[in-house]
Order: C-alpha cells, then structure tokens, then sequence
C-alpha cells in the first residue's frame, strides 16, 4: 500500500460505522484465519465488524479465536444479509472477483458500501476503493500483519491476532515449504511466535485432528492415482460414491493433491472430485517450477489461482473431464519437461 491507501483506510475506518469483512466460498486457512486476524484488530479498535463467510468450512478450522462470531451465509442466511445490507465498509479477503462469494455476489455488487481488497492472487478486478495485491506474498494473512503494520503498530497484534495470522500464513505455504515462502515471511512469523502464537499447538489443531474415515478417503485417492511419466503428471479421481463411503465432511480433501508431487520426477499433480450436488467435479492443480497452473486452470477450466497452486471445474462427467484432461497434455509436454 502507498501512503495515498493508507491515509484512505485510515478515513474511511474513522467513518465507519458498520464494517463486515468477507473471505471467499469454500474459505481455507489462509481466508478465515486473515478474517478473523483482521477482526480481532478492529474490535480492539473499538469498531463496530462482522464476519461473513459465503459457506461452511472445514471442522479444523474452527477453533480458532472468534470463530463463533462468524456468520455462515448459507445457514444464517437473514442475519448474514442484513448485516451485508447495513455495511458501508466491507473488506474482502484473500479473493478479488465478486464471483468468488457464491450466492453472496449479487448482494456484493449492489452494495453502497465501500470496499477494501487484500489478496494475493492474480488479476484482481476493480471493484474496491483500496485495492491492496500483491502476488508475490505467501499468504492474506502475511498482508493482513502488512496492513497493521502501515495502519496502526505489529505493537497492536494480541495473542487472538497473532493465532489466527499464523495459522493461515503456515497452511498457505504449505507449512513454510512453498517458494511463496521468503525471509520476510519467516520474520513475520517469529513475531507471531513472540506475540503469543503457540505453532506447535497450531500445527497439532489443523494437521492432527484426522478420522479415521478421512485416513480411509486418503487410502482410496492414493489407490486411484494415476502416473503419467511422459507428462512428469500425477493425478487421481474421488467420485461422489466414494466420498459418500467414507462419510465425507467439508475439508476432508485437504491436501490430498499434493501427494502426487511426493512423487520423483512429478511436475504437476491434478485431483478431480466429484460434487453431485453442485453438479460439477472440483478440481485442484499443483506444480513446482515454472509450469503455471493458474494459467493452465484458467485457460481450459473457469478457474485460476497462483502460480503453483490454482483450482477449477468442470461440467462434463468425471470420465469426459479426465479424458479432456488427458488431450490437454501433450500441448504442455515440453513446458512439463523443463
């Protein structure tokens, strides 16, 4: 942010009377733990604030400081709508396309209220007064530390601040292993430390609370792996059978694409899953390198992301769509080889 966004957050912050700050549907750690490090440090200011989040998430997620403050859209759907219609500041974070809300875009769109972007990832629209992006962080919540820093003091971050920051700065990096990951996120996260965040106790919450179901969904993506050594490619497949086996719950997926780039000589690593309800089959890209997923996803699948780590769906069966995936590769043999 330049000195113009600050002076700007800083009007329209001592305006404010009704402030609600939004992550984006399906909300991962990066975007509850920088909505909630974000309302701890306006509720320590004394304003009026509320998160809203589009959907549920996932069970690990939900012990964080002031999760039960949180609006679920979907569930509290007349509480959630009001508190939208009476904002006149609604900060979104870690997404910048009103597309990303779900059923909440429309009621975006025809807000009067103004809006305050912090996010990471690539080509943000414009809808915001202050649009804070940046693509070369690791995380919201990194920017969020950012955002306090030039607004108020890091002084400022308590203890329910630093917990929620941490935690969504280590799940978007992959534990610190991402190369989103640099010298200044490690700082950040030793002041997080010293400000009262317990990153063993974090780690256990998110990373160690499995079932023994979600172990078994596991076993079955790993069983349905595919190796497609020409491609250094790795994906898998989770039908809505399968799922519904093992007593899916939101979140249960997590991490599960990541497996194939564990793999030697694995570039990208795809999983495909099911969602009968939605009638769609989700899809999660990752690579390490140079080999763009976010452009790969938004080029052939109406989704985007980050470089190394994007998502997108699509319509067609779950047979159509792999067989569609399939075609693709050979376009990207050579970038895939590098």
């Amino acid at each position: 942010m330049n000195v113009e966004d600050i002076s700007t957050v800083r009007s329209l912050l001592s305006k404010a009377q009704n402030i609600v700050v939004v992550p984006h549907k399906n909300p991962d750690g990066d975007a509850i733990g920088s909505c909630l490090g974000l309302y701890h440090f306006l509720k320590q200011k004394g304003l009026q604030v509320q998160v809203v989040a589009p959907n549920d998430y996932p069970r690990f997620l939900k012990w964080m400081p002031g999760n039960d403050t949180i609006l679920n859209f979907e569930k509290e759907n007349s509480q959630a709508v009001e508190a939208l219609q009476k904002a006149d500041l609604i900060f979104t974070l870690d997404f910048n396309h009103f597309s990303r809300t779900g059923q909440m875009e429309n009621i975006l769109k025809v807000s009067k209220a103004d809006f305050i972007m912090i996010d990471h990832h690539q080509e943000p629209s414009g809808y915001a007064r202050v649009t804070y992006s940046d693509v070369s962080m690791s995380s919201t919540c990194e920017m969020v530390y950012n955002f306090i820093e030039k607004i108020d003091h890091t002084a400022a971050i308590t203890k329910d601040m630093a917990t929620c920051l941490y935690t969504g700065i280590m799940t978007d990096t992959g534990s610190f292993k991402f190369s989103s990951t640099t010298s200044r996120t490690h700082r950040v996260v030793a002041d997080l430390i010293d400000k009262g965040a317990d990153n063993m106790l974090i780690h256990q919450k998110v990373f160690d609370t499995n079932s023994a179901s979600r172990l078994h969904l596991l076993g079955v993506a790993l069983k349905n792996m595919v190796i497609l050594e020409e491609f250094h490619t790795a994906y898998t497949t989770l039908s809505q059978n399968e799922l519904d086996a093992h007593d899916y719950k939101k979140g249960d997926t997590e991490g599960f694409v990541n497996y194939g780039l564990t793999i030697e000589g694995i570039k990208f690593a795809v999983i495909f899953i099911e969602n009968r309800e939605e009638e769609i089959i989700k899809i999660s890209f990752r690579s390490v390198g140079s080999f763009s997923v976010n452009e790969f996803a938004r080029t052939h699948f109406g989704g985007g992301g980050h470089t190394n780590a994007a998502g997108g769906k699509s319509e067609l069966s779950m047979d159509e769509t792999v067989s569609r995936f399939m075609a693709l590769l050979p376009k990207y043999k050579k970038q895939l080889a590098v």
